[in-house]
């Protein structure tokens, strides 16, 4: 193998790789806006738009950061008794379902 057969194949990976993350990451933000929207006692077409809600947010601000003030303030407005902790937790364990989901699949 060639280092410019090596090297492509290094690029190849790397792209896969970064394509799987979004992935990941984009079913575990609707992980936690459906989880989210049924503590807000939202439902059907209510935590799916919720939700939509909350992967757009993902894509405005880097990070979890967005995702969170999102949820928190969501909840805040709304009485539910959650911390940002266990927003965070959440966050957490729903990566790791969303993993298994996408690599099943």
């Amino acid at each position: 193998m060639s280092f410019t057969d090596r090297e492509r194949d290094f690029e190849a990976r790397f792209v896969h790789d970064q394509e799987l993350r979004f992935r990941i990451e984009a079913r575990r933000n609707k992980l936690i806006g459906l989880w989210a929207a049924e503590k807000l006692g939202k439902s059907g077409d209510d935590a799916e738009a919720y939700a939509q809600q909350v992967i757009h947010v993902a894509f405005q601000a880097p990070g979890d950061e967005g995702i969170v003030n999102k949820i928190l303030g969501d909840f805040d407005a709304a009485g539910v008794d959650q911390s940002d902790h266990q927003i965070r937790r959440h966050l957490t364990e729903f990566l790791a379902e969303a993993e298994t989901q996408i690599r099943a699949a």
